[in-house]
């Protein structure tokens, strides 16, 4: 083969190359897209289950309570009892030949009463740690049946089941009042909590973000603030013995008074221990459920809450 012949074979080869390099290219840009579509199908449907999840955290925050803790069985407790000395390894030392031969009978009869010893002291040091428990428990339970308002507040404090309402964008404060009924006031944050947008698939698997209406907004903040209600009430009457707690919830409202936003009630409940403990919280509208109880609230699909006045104290010393 002459030089030209070489030359155009040399140049056949070399397009072929680039003709070859040009479709794994195209191949691989391919590849990407159907990548970067595949990854925008996984993050459209991670994020629509984030917010479902998320919906579904809020208004179900009355599903969660703390188990009841009887007050009157801690009182009546008894004391644990004290651990008598046992003497089972020195009861069960055996002689062995070897031992009598080597002179190790003495030596081992004080390793087993030994490890007797370090038993009861084990023992011992439990029943003092229990006891100790028993003691503040029971000091703590006699001061509370007897009416000790004070006592009622540090329970909460130091039991603090709501931090999980907290969490939501909600604080709680607790006082008592002169007719002894203990009053929660939840301090809402409602447009921090509900989302102003609605999240979805549509058939392609892509995802769907609308604004959220109006009246769908009103009614998903109505049944967070009943579930978070029915709650702080559940909780109330199941670390403490009492049988009735109002439960208050404020929220930044227009004063058409004085035309500035101000933190005022809009729904006071009374909840009471019979009425709560007959629900099925697993399967009530928190909205719906309100209808069992004393309470006040005003309450439209378009315009949500209005401001009402909170429920006397004095009204339920019956």
């Amino acid at each position: 083969m002459g030089w030209k012949g070489t030359v155009r074979t040399l140049g056949a080869m070399h397009r072929a190359s680039v003709r070859e390099a040009e479709r794994r290219e195209r191949e691989i840009q391919k590849r990407n897209k159907e990548l970067q579509k595949l990854e925008a199908l996984e993050q459209a449907a991670y994020e629509v289950e984030e917010y479902e999840n998320y919906i579904e955290t809020i208004l179900s925050v009355h599903k969660k309570h703390t188990d009841l803790i009887d007050w009157n069985a801690i009182a009546q407790s008894t004391k644990p009892s004290q651990p008598t000395q046992k003497y089972q390894n020195e009861e069960q030392f055996k002689v062995g030949f070897f031992s009598k031969l080597l002179g190790k009978e003495e030596q081992q009869r004080e390793q087993a009463k030994l490890k007797d010893e370090q038993i009861y002291q084990k023992e011992m040091d439990g029943w003092k740690e229990k006891c100790s428990e028993w003691e503040y428990e029971h000091h703590l339970a006699n001061k509370l049946l007897s009416g000790d308002l004070e006592v009622k507040l540090e329970i909460i404090k130091e039991l603090n089941p709501f931090s999980d309402i907290q969490e939501l964008g909600s604080s709680l404060k607790f006082e008592i009042s002169e007719s002894h009924i203990l009053e929660a006031t939840l301090n809402l944050h409602g447009q921090d909590v509900i989302p102003m947008e609605k999240k979805a698939l549509l058939q392609s698997g892509k995802l769907s973000v609308k604004k959220m209406p109006k009246g769908e907004f009103y009614e998903m903040y109505q049944d967070y603030v009943c579930s978070c209600m029915l709650r702080v009430g559940n909780e109330l009457l199941a670390i403490l013995p009492d049988e009735l707690v109002l439960v208050h919830a404020i929220d930044n409202m227009l004063n058409s008074k004085t035309g500035h936003m101000e933190e005022q009630c809009i729904l006071s409940i009374a909840v009471s221990r019979q009425t709560i403990e007959s629900l099925n919280m697993d399967l009530i509208d928190p909205s719906d459920s309100f209808e069992n109880f004393v309470y006040n609230m005003k309450f439209k699909k378009t315009k949500g809450f209005e401001v009402v006045e909170p429920l006397l104290a004095s009204s339920f010393n019956n």
